[in-house]
Order: structure tokens, then C-alpha cells, then sequence
């Protein structure tokens, strides 16, 4: 995974979200979804298919997408996380586009 950098996008981005300070439930919905960025990017990066690897990645973006809502929630999309998430959401669709 070392040489998988939108893989590492994702891991530098979880690690900033756990040094946000959100309020209630939002916090823990952004640690959860910044998980699953990374951990469904490492998931397909395994596959043996196209069309595995295609999914996993899908299900990647759409958890970088639901990020992208408690940002905008919490008035962070213009932030540096902000805009870590928006390269990590270019890198994931490029990913899914070239399947």
C-alpha cells in the first residue's frame, strides 16, 4: 500500500479528522466514513477483477462523498482537511473512471 497514493491520501486524511472537534454524532459519522475511504480502497486494490476492484472503489467515493456533507454540515469544506478531501475525492473518481 506504500506506493498506492490514494490510499495514503485517505490514511492522512483520517488522521486529520480525528483532530477535528465536531459536535455529537457528526464526529463519529466522519471517523467512521474516513475509515471505510481507506479500507474499501485497500479492499479493491486487492481484487483480482475489474469489475471487483470498480466497486470497492465506487463504495470508496461514495464514503468520501458523505465526508464531503459533514464538512459542508460543520463549515469545513473550505478548511485544509476540506481541501485534502477534495484531492482524495479527484484521486478516488480518477480511480473508478480508469476501471
Amino acid at each position: 500500500m506504500k506506493n498506492f497514493r490514494t490510499f495514503q491520501l485517505a490514511v492522512k486524511f483520517n488522521r486529520e479528522c480525528r483532530s477535528l472537534k465536531l459536535r455529537g454524532s457528526l464526529r463519529e459519522q466522519l471517523l467512521r466514513a474516513s475509515e471505510s475511504v481507506a479500507l474499501n480502497l485497500a479492499e479493491g486494490r486487492g481484487k483480482p477483477t475489474v469489475k471487483d476492484q470498480k466497486r470497492f472503489f465506487s463504495i470508496a467515493f461514495g464514503s468520501v462523498r458523505e465526508c464531503q456533507a459533514v464538512l459542508t454540515l460543520e463549515g469545513l469544506e473550505a478548511s485544509p482537511v476540506g481541501e485534502l478531501l477534495d484531492s482524495l475525492a479527484a484521486h478516488t473518481f480518477k480511480l473508478i473512471r480508469n476501471c
